[in-house]
């Protein structure tokens, strides 16, 4: 892998293992007037574009002719390659939001590493973990302080595109995915295994389309892995973690309303809510113990355990289209 000179020896060491092929590399800088212009921005996306964004870079990218991997296209989705992008942060409380813009303005399938370094950090303008992953409904870690050794934050971000039936021009974003963030100098057990499961030797390289949607069920497992504690990775078991996920992000959304009419009820009125928001918690609790459970028993299995079906989830994220003309090379 030869040096990309992104000036990030934690990130740049991420990457080296994942044993991306050097003919993938590309590495060349996005500048952020190409977004500004082609993407439909609102005020927000413009603010968060222009505040928190300090580099993008496009680092790799994958087509037959520089991977051993085949295109995909159908009705719905042309996978006829992927563009892996670096977008370096000064601030993480717009992450998602910029994640939404980037996917909507560029129209390959994109892998986007979010980065944010301490270093660079302005003094009482990053938000901790929790605080940026509340805009997201993303379950993850809080970002430790700032200090002298710059700590690395990694983050993943990913998009599910298909070809929009009314105009064949644009595309559609369905799935949406934003990974819990990841210190890079201190990582848990579970992930250190979701960064391992990435390396692209252990991927499937049938098509464009399967290895795209490998990475998205390991970011998806380690969501999983924020509120079980384990990294669990298994065939058949996507749309399970998806139900278990939007169970969970369900009561957390229902605890967040609670707790801001909590602050602007009477205090005749504080009493019933407070009661509210603990059951709601408790129930909570319980989700993340289904899911422990869940895990265990598939790596525990118990003898005359039976198994039980799961109702396949429809994605209610309301569509975005995109023109898929911006940015062909």
């Amino acid at each position: 892998m030869p040096d990309l000179g992104l000036g990030l020896p934690q990130f740049e060491a991420f990457l080296a293992g994942l044993n991306v092929p050097n003919s993938c590399v590309l590495n060349k800088p996005l500048f952020k007037k190409m977004f500004q212009e082609h993407a439909d921005l609102d005020a927000k996306d413009k603010k968060a574009l222009k505040d928190d964004v300090d580099k993008i870079r496009w680092l790799y990218t994958l087509k037959p002719s520089t991977i051993n991997i085949a295109s995909y296209s159908d009705d719905l989705r042309d996978y006829g390659e992927l563009a892996f992008l670096l977008v370096e942060l000064s601030s993480a409380k717009n992450t998602e939001r910029l994640g939404q813009l980037i996917n909507r303005a560029i129209p390959y399938p994109t892998v986007i590493f979010f980065v944010h370094s301490e270093s660079k950090t302005v003094e009482g303008s990053t938000p901790s973990a929790t605080e940026a992953n509340a805009e997201s409904g993303v379950t993850g870690r809080e970002y430790e302080p700032e200090n002298k050794n710059a700590n690395e934050q990694l983050a993943l971000c990913l998009a599910d595109k298909r070809i929009n039936k009314a105009d064949k021009e644009k595309w559609v974003i369905e799935a949406f995915q934003l990974s819990p963030w990841l210190g890079l100098s201190s990582k848990t057990e579970s992930e250190q295994e979701f960064l391992n499961s990435l390396t692209f030797t252990g991927l499937p390289h049938s098509n464009f389309w399967q290895f795209y949607q490998a990475i998205m069920a390991r970011v998806q497992a380690l969501q999983c892995a924020h509120i079980s504690g384990r990294f669990h990775l298994a065939s058949g078991e996507v749309t399970q973690q998806a139900d278990l996920l939007n169970r969970y992000r369900s009561i957390e959304n229902d605890i967040k309303k609670l707790r801001a009419q909590i602050k602007q009820a009477e205090f005749s009125q504080q009493v019933v809510l407070n009661t509210n928001c603990s059951k709601q918690t408790l129930k909570l609790k319980a989700e993340a113990k289904k899911n422990t459970r869940k895990h265990s028993e598939k790596r525990y299995p118990r003898s005359g355990l039976k198994k039980h079906g799961h109702r396949r989830r429809q994605h209610q994220q309301t569509p975005r289209t995109v023109p898929r003309s911006l940015y062909r090379r």
